[in-house]
C-alpha cells in the first residue's frame, strides 16, 4: 500500500456560483498538449498518495471514513447510490453547466482535446461535441438508459470525431497520436487521454465500479487488468488507471464539476475526487 501524507481541502456549500468565481478557476489547457508515445510506468510502492480531509467527512462520508478494502467500497456504494437520476436528453443541459469553460461561459471544455467549444454546438455532426460515456456503455450493455447510461459523473463533452476514435476501447498507455485529440494516443485496443485529464478519467472509472455493483438491475461493473474487455462489464487497465490517479491529482475544474453535480443535479459525489487516496485503499 502506498505511503500516505496529509493534505487538507475544504469545500464550500455552493461551488463558484457566480461568473466571477468561475473566471478565477484554473482550467485545463485549451490547446493540444503533447503526450509522449512511450508507455508511462505504473506507480511504484514508493509513490506518495495524498490523504485528504474535507468538510464532508463528518457528514456525507461519515460511515466510510477510517475504512479500507471491501468495507470501504461497500460503504461508499451505499453513500453514493442515493442520487437523482437524469434522462439522457437531460444530460445535454447538465453538461453545459458541469463542464462550462471558466474563461468563456458560452462554451464547454472538451475532455480529450481540451478545446473550448460553444455550448450550442452539441450534436452528432463533425465539429459538434457529444456525450461521451467514459465507462464505455457497451461494457456492461447499459446503453443510454436512465442509470449508468445517464450518470453525469462519467459523461463528458467530447469532440464527435475524437469520441468515435476512442469508441469503446479500454484505457492503457501508448499508441499513435489522435488527430485533434490534444495529445491523446490510441492503438487497436486502448486509448490514452492527454496528460491533463488522465486522473479525471481514472477517478470516473473508479466511481462507476463502486456505484454500480449489480444490485439495482444493472451489471456489476468492475475494473480489471485487461484491455479488449468488449461487452463484458469490465474496464481496464487497472494498474495504469491507478498510476494516472497518482500522476494527475484533482484540480479546480474537476473539483468544481463534482460540486455542481452534487449541488444541482444528482446530489451525489465522486468520492475519489474528494479522497483520491481511497483508490489505493480499495484496489
Amino acid at each position: 500500500m502506498l505511503a500516505i501524507r496529509m493534505r487538507t481541502r475544504r469545500h464550500k456549500a455552493s461551488a463558484f456560483a457566480t461568473a466571477a468565481a468561475l473566471t478565477a478557476l484554473a482550467v485545463p489547457a485549451l490547446t493540444a498538449t503533447p503526450a509522449t508515445a512511450t508507455a508511462t510506468a505504473p506507480a511504484t510502492a514508493t509513490a506518495t498518495a495524498t490523504a485528504t480531509t474535507t468538510s464532508y467527512d463528518s457528514t456525507y462520508y461519515k460511515n466510510a471514513v477510517g475504512k479500507t478494502g471491501t468495507a470501504l467500497k461497500s460503504s461508499l456504494h451505499t453513500i453514493i447510490s442515493s442520487q437523482t437520476k437524469l434522462s439522457y436528453s437531460g444530460v445535454w443541459n447538465a453538461l453545459k453547466a458541469t463542464d462550462q469553460d471558466p474563461r468563456n461561459s458560452n462554451n464547454v471544455v472538451l475532455l480529450y482535446s481540451g478545446l473550448s467549444r460553444g455550448k450550442s454546438l452539441n450534436g452528432g455532426d463533425t465539429g459538434d461535441w457529444n456525450r461521451e460515456h467514459v465507462w464505455a456503455k457497451s461494457h456492461g450493455d447499459f446503453g443510454t438508459s436512465t442509470g449508468p447510461g445517464t450518470d453525469i459523473h462519467h459523461l463528458r463533452p467530447t469532440d464527435v470525431r475524437v469520441n468515435s476514435i476512442r469508441g469503446n476501447k479500454d484505457f492503457d498507455n501508448g499508441g499513435s497520436a489522435v488527430s485533434g485529440g490534444g495529445g491523446s494516443l490510441t492503438d487497436s485496443d486502448s486509448f490514452e487521454p492527454r496528460d491533463a485529464v488522465k486522473g479525471d478519467v481514472a477517478r470516473m472509472i473508479f466511481y462507476m465500479a463502486v456505484r454500480y455493483e449489480g444490485g439495482d438491475g444493472w451489471a456489476d461493473l468492475e475494473v480489471n487488468g485487461n484491455v479488449n474487455n468488449g461487452s463484458a462489464p469490465y474496464m481496464g487497465r487497472l494498474s495504469v488507471l491507478k498510476a494516472w490517479n497518482e500522476q494527475d491529482p484533482p484540480d479546480a475544474f474537476e473539483e468544481r464539476r463534482n460540486q455542481v453535480i452534487y449541488d444541482s443535479y444528482q446530489h451525489n459525489r465522486n468520492p475519489f475526487i474528494d479522497h483520491p487516496e481511497w483508490v489505493e485503499a480499495i484496489w
